[in-house]
């Protein structure tokens, strides 16, 4: 046997955790060759396994974490082919700490629950939106993927999204066996007071028919919550957003940001919809889909960059009486719509028009002054003012990285 400093007994718990989303054998049957809901790994595991994520005193280790691919029972599996006696880490209790206490370890058990499920599930709460896929790998060399799609055919897959709270009949005990992809795929992620009934989700659902059967597959959530704000509305922050591996990069994380979106418009106790300390990804999923939705929001074009064009509300600079009239109406908090007020302005900037180019750039960094005003006044003139104009100069070019990936 190797000594207990080799290697060999050490395993990157990255590598080492295998997740799968597991359907029925009649759903599976169902899917198209590009597709492969089994077998992916997280993007951290340092919240469970600790900051190195390593896994130690094992060889050839691999723990299976299968999920019934709607309900989410969680099946638990550890192998390995050899292991240190008394020294080897206890896999088993350190996720116990993470997984709710009723998974199961009887493979046999878990396929049949699976079964039973897949007939029996149904989402937890009150639908709000819903939209078509292909299924992926089906009706290549067909064109199919520049048709219409129409929700009868047998190559389409119907997406839903449900609303619901924390007190919602139910939905505790499933939130439990959801929350581990926060820790899973967001970096810092935890998990949430779930004693809080305040707190509200949205859920995004595969929706697959088979005979005359509709089965339901988890996909990704976001959880928000809400802030009182005077004298009778809530401002609600965005807290946590994830999408599974197996359907990311395909457009599902901006379909269930702006079902999210779409909702809060219709509640009259929402004013804004605010983000928690976004990641740079969803910062950009953010921007593109905010940007989008006001470009296909034909009054506020046509009053922004009015008729002839360049004599509208946009400036620059930006009318902020305007502005502030539409940030309200679109409940969009302040900084964020400041920001896609710019990207509008420079997207239709002519380099040879030197006063608006003058007029946007003063726009850009009187925000970027007041929002980093604690940290410029320390600085002498001279530094303010290359800092300032360092910081402008990133901002232009992440505005025109942004405005490329937009129609």
């Amino acid at each position: 046997m190797a000594s207990a400093d080799s290697p060999i007994w050490t395993a990157n718990s990255n590598d080492a955790l295998y997740l799968s989303m597991v359907r029925a054998k009649e759903d599976q049957a169902l899917l198209g060759e590009d597709e492969d809901y089994e077998d992916f790994h997280p993007t951290f595991t340092y919240p469970i396994f600790g900051e190195e994520e390593k896994i130690y005193g094992y060889q050839n280790l691999r723990v299976d974490l299968k999920f019934a691919s709607g309900s989410l029972v969680q099946y638990l599996s550890i192998k390995h082919s050899a292991a240190l006696p008394k020294t080897a880490d206890d896999i088993e209790r350190t996720l116990y700490k993470f997984i709710p206490s009723d998974y199961l370890k009887s493979e046999p058990e878990f396929r049949k629950r699976v079964e039973q499920d897949a007939h029996s599930f149904r989402p937890i709460g009150t639908k709000i939106a819903s939209y078509t896929r292909r299924v992926p790998g089906k009706g290549k060399g067909k064109t199919r993927d520049d048709a219409p799609i129409g929700a009868d055919e047998d190559d389409t897959v119907t997406f839903e999204v449900y609303h619901t709270t924390m007190s919602t009949p139910g939905f505790r005990d499933y939130h439990r066996r959801m929350q581990l992809f926060i820790l899973l795929y967001i970096e810092a992620g935890s998990y949430i007071q779930e004693d809080d009934d305040r707190w509200e989700f949205v859920v995004l659902y595969e929706r697959r028919r088979r005979k005359d059967l509709d089965v339901y597959h988890f996909a990704g959530y976001s959880s928000l919550y809400p802030f009182w704000c005077w004298p009778d509305k809530i401002r609600l922050r965005l807290s946590q957003f994830v999408i599974l591996t197996p359907y990311q990069r395909h457009g599902h994380g901006s379909e269930l940001y702006n079902a999210l979106y779409r909702y809060l418009l219709t509640r009259e106790d929402v004013l804004e919809l605010t983000i928690e300390d976004p990641a740079e990804a969803f910062e950009d999923l953010r921007d593109k889909n905010d940007l989008q939705m006001l470009l296909e929001n034909t009054a506020f074009t046509s009053e922004g960059y009015g008729q002839p064009p360049g004599k509208g509300k946009l400036g620059p600079p930006a009318n902020k009486a305007w502005v502030e009239q539409w940030r309200v109406r679109l409940k969009i908090a302040k900084r964020q719509f400041q920001r896609l007020i710019e990207m509008l302005i420079l997207r239709s900037l002519q380099p040879s028009d030197a006063k608006a180019a003058r007029a946007f750039r003063l726009q850009v960094k009187e925000r970027l002054y007041r929002f980093n005003f604690d940290a410029l006044v320390q600085l002498d003139k001279e530094e303010r003012i290359e800092k300032l104009e360092v910081t402008y100069q990133n901002v232009q070019e992440g505005y025109q990285q942004i405005l490329a990936r937009v129609q």
